[in-house]
């Protein structure tokens, strides 16, 4: 079963994901609380996911996250935003977020972004704007990561590709028929040759050089 914890200062919000996730079989909501109360949650109910409402009147939800990542085993975090252009989504994806998704994402899709959270992937909002990535990324790590694209493999933008839609390595071994190693190797690689520090930067480049549609599906 994957724990996940649901964090949000509104009731109404915390019970509509609660009740969406709970409809899965593999997927089980330890809690749902406010921000006050997730990190001593955290601690009582180790979660494998947290979903954190990044703004909320209690607490600063950057200062949650800054805590939830200071435990012994953190739980993978993604923020939760009303918002597709919330100026706190770029400081929360530098501070250790997997990702981040409205609010009002499709209850469908819900399960499938909690599982790929929990098998290493990313999630990205398929409504994330120009803003949101440029202040991910300064100007001088877009240029650098810009020519780092046109080293890529065909091989390697797919994996790119991939990685940008939030599947984990597994996931991406099974679309490409590769093994996992080998998924590896190329995310190493890639990682390496845009000169960033992790799959969600690496995610957000694909996104900002057009590799994905609007939609978020590849092009």
């Amino acid at each position: 079963m994957i724990r996940v914890l649901v964090v949000d200062d509104e009731a109404l919000i915390r019970m509509g994901f609660q009740r969406i996730l709970d409809t899965a079989d593999d997927i089980e909501v330890v809690a749902a609380v406010p921000g006050g109360q997730a990190l001593h949650t955290a601690r009582e109910t180790a979660p494998d996911v947290v979903l954190l409402d990044i703004r909320m009147p209690d607490v600063d939800g950057l200062t949650v996250l800054a805590e939830l990542r200071r435990l012994p085993d953190p739980p993978v975090v993604a923020m939760l935003t009303t918002f597709d252009m919330d100026e706190y989504v770029a400081t929360a994806l530098r501070s250790g977020a997997a990702g981040f998704l409205l609010k009002d994402t499709d209850p469908e899709e819900l399960p499938f972004m909690v599982r790929s959270l929990a098998e290493g992937g990313t999630v990205l909002s398929a409504k994330v704007t120009g803003t949101v990535v440029a202040g991910y990324l300064d100007a001088g790590a877009q240029d650098r990561c810009a020519g780092g694209l046109d080293r890529l493999t065909d091989r390697e933008r797919a994996v790119l590709v991939l990685i940008a839609e939030g599947l984990s390595n597994a996931d991406i071994a099974t679309r490409l028929y590769l093994s996992t190693g080998t998924v590896k190797d190329h995310v190493s690689a890639i990682l390496t040759k845009l000169e960033v520090g992790g799959r969600v930067q690496a995610a957000l480049l694909a996104q900002r050089a057009g590799l994905l549609r609007e939609d978020g599906e590849p092009l």
